[in-house]
């Protein structure tokens, strides 16, 4: 009688798990046994989504080049105008980009050596005054890139007439070195990243098409993961505002120099995410195989409700928060930036759906560590 009763509540125990909302038990099946291309998924990232970005960056980099060429060549006022326009249009796109730091943008750490923000003024200052710098050394990091670009070309002085001023003047000619020598630097690994995808990493990427935590599906939703905690959420928004420290930082906001930018290359970056999310090709044509799809194939629900449709609402709600501030100059002006803040609690609302929800139906680990209690 007590092994009946035994039996009788082992099969209870086994139904109430099956019952279970966690996004991690998905209708019937548990992640392992859906069906659900992995390797399609892969071929659709590569192909549709991360090499055409990296074609579109490298052709803007190779626009700002021609661009700084030409103002070094005739330093006027419409060739300067014409660098920083050719400054933002590869900013805007390395938004797009700025995700993928996996396979060869990871090997030459292509984040770090393009947009560490805000600029090390002095350290620039430095560089261009001795003539005598290494731009491959880490502690130049800050020195280069986006922001350094920012600064030499927006910073200088407080006018497009003044900072044609500064080019033409006696130093002029270290400064228009140290211009075209970031460029040749952002120029030479941008290149060299999207040469690895177009030869031999494709191909890698592709058929690793596994779940463990070395598959590239594991490793990717983790980079792309991190780069929307660590990156857009707090890099862009929660450490400008004082999320961390208690104290609002405008002058730790991205293009901090130029003006205006730093709300518009956010939320190109969380459109770039979203769209990842959902499988939108590049060039937003197409939308096929994806996390979104993923999840779908997987039931996932939480709270009774269709995660897909919980992590896209929130999306949607965070792109209206922010889109409804000022510059973020301006918002954090305010003390304390309520409306600035409120619209980052609406951005940080997506971390858990994506670190802990979609990854638990995905049976996926995040192999980063949390630093911020979040």
């Amino acid at each position: 009688m007590k092994k009946l009763i035994a039996l009788l509540s082992f099969c209870l125990f086994l139904i109430a798990c099956s019952d279970s909302d966690d996004p991690a038990v998905n209708g019937d099946n548990g992640p392992s046994e859906v069906s659900f291309d992995r390797e399609a998924m892969l071929a659709h990232w590569a192909d549709a989504i991360i090499i055409p970005g990296y074609e579109d960056f490298a052709t803007k980099v190779a626009a700002l080049n021609t661009a700084a060429t030409n103002f070094t060549t005739a330093t006027d006022a419409s060739n300067l105008l014409a660098l920083q326009t050719a400054w933002d249009n590869a900013y805007l796109t390395w938004q797009r980009v700025s995700m993928f730091e996996i396979g060869p943008a990871e090997t030459v750490n292509l984040r770090l050596n393009v947009n560490i923000y805000p600029a090390n003024t002095t350290i620039i200052e430095n560089n261009i005054a001795n003539g005598d710098y290494n731009l491959d050394l880490s502690s130049n990091r800050a020195a280069k890139g986006f922001a350094g670009l920012d600064y030499i070309l927006f910073g200088l002085e407080n006018s497009p007439t003044a900072i044609v001023g500064v080019y033409n003047g006696p130093n002029g000619a270290a400064y228009k070195q140290y211009l075209l020598d970031i460029i040749n630097d952002m120029k030479f690994r941008t290149d060299e990243v999207l040469s690895n995808w177009n030869t031999t990493y494709r191909a890698t990427f592709v058929s690793n098409s596994g779940a463990s935590a070395t598959a590239s599906t594991d490793r990717l939703v983790n980079d792309v993961i991190f780069y929307y905690e660590k990156h857009l959420r707090a890099g862009k928004m929660g450490i400008p505002g004082g999320v961390f420290s208690g104290t609002p930082a405008p002058n730790t906001i991205e293009a901090l120099y130029a003006g205006d930018r730093s709300k518009m290359y956010f939320l190109e970056g969380l459109q770039a995410v979203q769209d990842f999310f959902n499988g939108v090709s590049y060039d937003g044509s197409t939308q096929d195989e994806s996390l979104s799809a993923y999840l779908d194939a997987l039931n996932a629900v939480k709270e009774g409700a269709d995660l897909n449709t919980i992590i896209n609402t929130q999306f949607d709600t965070a792109r209206a928060a922010v889109t409804g501030l000022d510059s973020f100059a301006n918002e954090l002006e305010n003390n304390p930036p309520i409306a600035f803040l409120d619209a980052y609690e609406e951005v940080q609302r997506i971390v858990p759906l994506l670190k802990v929800d979609m990854v638990s139906a995905m049976s996926i680990s995040i192999d980063f560590a949390d630093a911020d209690g979040d």
